[in-house]
């Protein structure tokens, strides 16, 4: 069995569509683990208003996406743990396709798949995912760090699947940081265990502030926890390409500081990122922009 599990906060207008796009499934062996993290609107009434058994809802005060996903797994009853977001959305043959990855790929722990990428005009694309070793529409990936740090995110949350017992392995997902807890957390599955992925898009996914162009979605923390655990991951696992992702990581947090003006920051963050890797081009042209003068910033208060 399948526990998907879906964190709720304010999300009245598309919980509805969500939850359907699971209940349409055409592998019906699952449970929909709903935990309600503190909702103010008519999310939890929404959902209560859906009639199917296999729908448990579980309530917390407001403490995080973290934490409510991490409350999802610990009651989660199935062999597999898929995520979703509540406003994101499944193909009708998503949970067939990962199954069929473990399946093929018993030895895998993760399974994943690529996801559809949607812009505020209604844009839709295939997420640009790089440097897959293995041919064909699926495979393993053995070089995940490598793909992470030139591509779109590889493993976006609500296209993962991953073995209950892995995630365990893991600690869930780190309580407490604004930004990145997800992939610091497939980092850290990465590090231990086998990924299977699909290329075939099963998953919608609203791109809202997520491109270098736009507003910042979250802001950075100002303790970059993250940062610290993987290096930490470095130096236990010793990853290949895990300095590139630790350059990634820094040119990403230096992208928010640059589209939030704060400019000493992101500086910053170009040159801890330049340390990892001296070949991420993208941080010395952040590094350049920053030092514009203000008239001639393309971000601006």
């Amino acid at each position: 069995m399948i526990s998907v599990i879906i964190p709720l906060f304010n999300k009245a207008e598309t919980i509805r569509n969500t939850i359907e796009s699971v209940l349409r499934q055409t592998y019906s062996d699952f449970e929909i683990v709903i935990v309600d993290d503190g909702s103010t609107d008519r999310s939890i009434d929404i959902v209560k208003s859906i009639s199917d058994l296999r729908i448990r809802i579980y309530s917390q005060s407001n403490a995080g996406v973290s934490a409510a996903r991490n409350i999802g797994i610990e009651n989660s009853r199935g062999e597999f743990v898929a995520f979703l977001d509540a406003d994101d959305e499944w193909k009708t043959d998503y949970l067939k396709s990962q199954i069929r990855l473990t399946e093929k790929y018993p030895q895998c722990d993760v399974f994943a798949s690529r996801y559809e990428t949607c812009t505020n005009n209604g844009q839709i694309s295939p997420a640009v995912i790089n440097k897959l070793l293995f041919q064909g529409n699926d495979g393993i990936v053995d070089n995940y760090f490598q793909v992470a740090s030139c591509s779109e995110p590889p493993l976006f949350t609500s296209a993962v699947m991953v073995r209950r017992s892995a995630i365990l392995e893991v600690g869930g997902f780190p309580h407490g940081i604004k930004s990145g807890e997800d992939l610091l957390t497939w980092a850290r599955l990465a590090a231990r265990f086998k990924i299977a992925y699909s290329t075939t898009p099963m998953v919608s996914f609203t791109i809202e502030g997520y491109n270098v162009t736009s507003k910042p979605k979250r802001s950075n923390d100002d303790d970059d926890f993250v940062g610290r655990e993987l290096v930490v991951l470095r130096d236990n696992y010793h990853p290949q390409y895990i300095n590139q992702y630790i350059s990634h990581w820094h040119k990403m947090r230096s992208s928010v500081f640059m589209r939030q003006t704060q400019r000493e920051k992101s500086i910053n963050e170009a040159f801890k990122g330049l340390k990892y890797n001296p070949l991420n081009y993208k941080l010395y042209i952040y590094i350049a922009i920053n030092l514009l003068p203000k008239k001639l910033q393309p971000f601006r208060k």
